[in-house]
Parts: C-alpha cells; structure tokens; sequence
C-alpha cells in the first residue's frame, strides 16, 4: 500500500535508533521487517501459520539470496584479505620509515610521508579502519617524538586514512558499481585522477602549512638520518613490491584483462607471496587475516540484505516518490540539482556512515539523473568525494573515533577533530575542481574504454 507518511517515519526511526547506537545492518532488517508487515498486509489472520504468510519474508528471503549470488561483490573478501595481509607483514612500516627518511629535506616531511604511506597502503587495502589504526601506531608516535603539533599529526592521518574509499581498488565503488548497476572497471578508472587529485592536495597542504608554521612540523636533525644509500635501499625494498602488486591488481583491472573478483583474487594471492618474502609470514597471521575478512565480509553483505530490504519497503510505500517529486518539483537547473544533492549527502554524513548513505539515501537521487541530463559515472565520483566527509565531520567522524581508540589519552578527541576541519575544505575545494573539469573523472574511463553511451 502506499503511504509516505509512514515511509518518512520510517526513515527518522531509522536514523534516530543509529543515532542511539544500535547495529545498523540488523536494524535496517528489524525496520524493513516491521514495517514490511504492515505494508505487505493482506489481513485474515486465523491460524499461527497465517502470521507468517506475508510478502515481507519472501522479499527478505530474495535479498539474502541477490546477494550471496551478485558475482561483483566476490571482490569484497578478496581485496578485503589482500590488505589485512598486507597490513600484518610489516611492509607499511618498512615503507613508512623510508618516506620519511627520504623526504627529510621538504617541509613537514614525516606528515608528507605519512600521507603518501596511507595513500599507497590504501590502494593495497580500501579499509579506512586498518589504514587509519595502523598509522595512528606507526606514525603518529614518530611525529610526535619529533615534536609534532598533535594536532596536525592527528589531522594528517585521518584525512590521509580515509583514501581507503576513493582510490581503487576501494570496497566502496564495488558497493556502488552493484547498487547503482554500473561498470566497476569504469568507477575505478573514474576514481584513479580523483583520488590522486584529493591526496595531492592535502601534501601541498601540509607543506604550505609547514612552510607558514614550521614550529608545528620541525625538520629532522642531521644526526638522526642515516646514510643515504642506506635510505635509498630501504625505500626500493618497501616500496617497488608493494607498488608492483598494486599495479599488477589495478593495470589487470583498468587494462580489461581481469574482473574486479579475479584481480582481487590474484591480489590476495600476490599479498600472501609478498608477506613471505618479507618474511613476516606465519600461521597466526593468516588466521587473524581470515577471521577479519570474514567478520567484515559478513557486515557488508548483512548491510546489503538489510539495505535493499528497507528500500525497497520504503519505496513500495511511497517514499521515494515524496522526495523525488519534491527535487523535480523545484524547478532546478543541472547544477542546482547537483549541490543540492550532494549538500543533502554531506549533511547525512554527519550522523551516517558512507554504508547507509550509499546503500539507502544514494539510489533516491539515481533515477533523476537522466532527468538532469547527468553523467552517472560523474556522480558516481562526487559522491565518492562528498563521502570522504562522512569520516571527517562530527559527531560520527569514524576516521576520528579510531585513531582516538589507538591513542587513548595521548590526545583529546576534540584535538582530533579540529586537526580534520581543514581536511573537509580541501575536500569540497576538490568536488568544486571536478564539476569545473570534469575530465579529471571522466577522461581516463572515456580513452579506455571509449566514450559512455547512456
């Protein structure tokens, strides 16, 4: 039955019991569930068994079933499984230590350092949490021993961390390709300028910011720089294997040679020979990889099934329609209609995560783009950036939330927070940048792939 009354109640109960604390994917099951019922009823209830005729099971049953078969989100535990191994055989701290050592000569050398670690780690991994824990262990301790503004160091790393969703292989265009029907291999190619673009501007922003204040990021004294063949070495050993295993995964993907699955699945497979190599291989390692691909591969696919649930009773009710016919009703323009929406997913980023945001607030705005006459793929990438503030604004602000769960009281969490506001400008200045050039999202899909017929 339609009722947008109850559709728009159901979407503030949602929100409202998030903002509570309850897991999201199961009470997005439990609202769908509850009110799929009352949409779905069909009355003459006479027996027990009565109470379980109604389509809402049958609709819950079809989800979990989409998506244990949805061949495209096999990529989820693989790439999943390459950066847990990845992040366990010690290569970011290799590298880590080699970038700063190199760089020692820039201004705000080892925050430089810490976003080109997080910038290559995250195409190795696309987990915003292991990026951002990881380096909060390794660098933010290093920056801080060499007097380091805390509050810098802070920013730099959870700005830095949360690439992890933009730059490929990043779980989050894999969710998206499948919501959105899309082609993964075009949202990655998309994503590679963007991405790049967002992690260039916040090194020659850490730079302008040294250069302006060098008190907040002191250069490394002389004495504790080891010899330069030394750092040399050290960097080609941390550096080239990782980098050739990212290249191998995404130049297979972008060259057309593999699927997103099977280029992760040889990333996987490439992450375990690379730890071997290194040495830092061992059972317990693997096990630990295993059961945090399981974990997080289970909390993707219950976010999937709960998410289509309750969208598709929010639409069956008449939600979708009451916004949509309240967006066209305005009257907007191409680009009026572009901030709007995105406007609408960085204040939902606020209290949300990029899950919910994605998977249920994101396929209200898909069937107006024809409208708009806008190029899905250049959506797909301002959303892809607008998503970046999803970690970074308070009160939610994950990257924020797991960096203080690394460092417990060597930093007030208020401290963190003020280190990451200069990061959402940079943010919104790069969405600004590519819906004035749009090439720099469209170019690379388009000489790949040829030019996107809708």
């Amino acid at each position: 039955m339609t009722n947008p009354e109850i559709a728009i109640v159901m979407l503030c109960l949602f929100i409202v019991l998030v903002l509570l604390g309850f897991p999201i994917a199961f009470t997005l099951v439990a609202i769908g569930v509850a009110f799929g019922y009352y949409a779905y009823y069909q009355g003459g209830i006479e027996t027990i068994a009565d109470l379980f005729n109604n389509n809402i099971f049958y609709l819950l049953n079809q989800n979990t079933y989409s998506v244990m078969e949805n061949d495209t989100l096999v990529a989820i535990p693989l790439f999943l499984f390459m950066g847990y191994v990845v992040e366990r055989a010690d290569i970011v701290s290799r590298l880590f230590y080699s970038l700063q050592l190199a760089a020692r000569n820039m201004p705000g050398s080892m925050a430089i350092a810490a976003l080109i670690t997080c910038t290559v780690f995250s195409t190795a991994s696309g987990i915003v949490g292991a990026v951002v824990t990881l380096m909060g262990l390794l660098a933010f301790p290093a920056m801080a021993n060499a007097s380091y503004n805390k509050r810098f160091a802070s920013g730099v790393i959870c700005a830095g961390g949360t690439l992890g969703i933009l730059i490929p292989p990043s779980i989050m265009l894999i969710v998206y390709s499948a919501i959105a029907e899309l082609s993964p291999l075009r949202l990655y190619a998309a994503a590679m300028f963007p991405g790049l673009l967002l992690a260039g501007l916040y090194i020659l922003y850490v730079i302008a910011r040294a250069l302006i204040s060098p008190e907040i990021a002191p250069k490394p004294k002389e004495e504790d720089v080891p010899n330069r063949m030394v750092i040399y070495r050290d960097l080609l050993v941390s550096f080239v294997p990782l980098t050739v295993l990212i290249m191998l995964v995404l130049g297979s993907i972008l060259g057309g040679l593999a699927t997103p699955a099977e280029a992760a699945a040889m990333g996987a497979l490439g992450g375990l020979v690379l730890a071997s190599l290194y040495r830092s291989l061992n059972w317990k390692k693997v096990k630990e990889s295993v059961f945090l691909t399981a974990k997080a591969t289970a909390m993707v696919c219950w976010l999937f099934v709960g998410s289509w649930t309750f969208a598709s009773v929010f639409s069956y009710l008449g939600g979708h329609d009451v916004i949509e016919h309240w967006i066209l009703g305005m009257d907007l323009q191409t680009w009026q209609f572009l901030v709007l929406v995105q406007f609408i997913i960085f204040l939902l980023g606020w209290p949300l995560e990029w899950t919910e945001i994605l998977i249920i607030f994101v396929p209200i705005f898909l069937p107006m783009l024809d409208t708009f006459g806008v190029n899905p793929y250049f959506f797909a990438m301002l959303v892809a950036l607008n998503l970046q503030t999803s970690f970074l604004t308070p009160p939610m602000a994950m990257s924020a939330y797991y960096l203080k769960g690394v460092l417990r009281s060597e930093i007030e969490l208020i401290e963190i927070f003020k280190g990451i506001l200069p990061y959402l400008a940079i943010v919104i200045f790069a969405m600004f940048l590519m819906y004035q050039f749009p090439g720099i999202a469209l170019w690379l899909p388009d000489y790949l792939f040829g030019e996107y017929i809708p």
